[in-house]
């Protein structure tokens, strides 16, 4: 998919599939198509990420028609410009709690290239546009996607009001790190957090917004999640199946060969 119809996706609750790539081998968009992947997320927070290696990646998976999201390291406009810049059919910001970083966010997404003090009113309404401005952000800014990373109970108890904000086009449930802000760490079934995805869920799809998660654990997890109403499925990231299949498999060998295990090998947290 490209972004004009990653953004239809969203708005429209049609299910798309994505996963995270850690790889730089430009060897591997022709693996990933391979898959069926939709999109690709690009993780610039948890992974150290050359620019100029980010833009050859973004623009690698453009053009395989595969949309490539950056997750940036903060919420930053410089560094969602720079992303953007880079060839990324949209950013994710991660841990996100305030309108304040929404609208910061807004202004580097939806009214790039414009900056500083005037940017500023516009967004606080103080300056209205007029409709040849209007227009021209719109044309400029096609198809460029603004998703939040939803990942405390703060951000989760005020929801409506984040995803309200014109501009928001999805919210990325972050499992593993709402979890742990809520006092269950790593606690899926737990009721609190499935009432928590699930109040994430109801405010995203009442708003036309698209609500998903990024999730590498149990995959019946997942496909629940996406029963409940989740219409963007980030599965899994290739490290982490590296690093759980090598392992099973060096599992497998030693054990066939009479060698002692290696240990318990976890998954790789994102």
């Amino acid at each position: 998919m490209n972004r004009f119809e990653l953004k239809r996706a969203f708005a429209e609750n049609k299910r798309v599939y994505g996963t995270m790539v850690a790889s730089v081998s430009p060897k591997w968009a022709a693996e990933i198509e391979k898959t069926g992947a939709d999109f690709v997320f690009l993780d610039s927070e948890h992974m150290p990420m050359d620019p100029s290696v980010r833009a050859c990646m973004c623009r690698c998976y453009d053009a395989m028609n595969i949309a490539p999201i950056v997750r940036i390291p903060y919420c930053s406009a410089f560094e969602a410009f720079a992303a953007i810049e880079c060839g990324a059919s949209g950013i994710v910001s991660p841990y996100l709690e305030t309108v304040e970083e929404i609208d910061t966010l807004i202004g580097a997404v939806k009214y790039r290239p414009l900056k500083g003090r005037r940017l500023r009113e516009v967004l606080d309404g103080a300056v209205v546009l007029s409709p040849k401005e209007q227009a021209y952000f719109d044309r400029y800014n096609a198809g460029r996607l603004l998703i939040l990373n939803i990942e405390s109970r703060f951000a989760a108890d005020h929801i409506d009001e984040l995803v309200s904000k014109p501009g928001v086009d999805a919210v990325f449930i972050g499992p593993h790190d709402l979890s742990v802000n809520l006092g269950i760490p790593e606690e899926y079934d737990h009721p609190e957090f499935e009432a928590y995805v699930e109040k994430i869920i109801a405010s995203c799809l009442k708003r036309r917004v698209g609500v998903g998660n990024h999730f590498s654990g149990d995959i019946q997890k997942q496909i629940l999640w996406a029963r409940k109403g989740m219409n963007i499925v980030v599965w899994n990231s290739d490290i982490n199946l590296f690093v759980k299949t090598v392992a099973r498999d060096f599992g497998m060998i030693r054990e066939a060969l009479g060698d002692a295990p290696a240990g318990e090998t976890a998954g790789v947290t994102i």
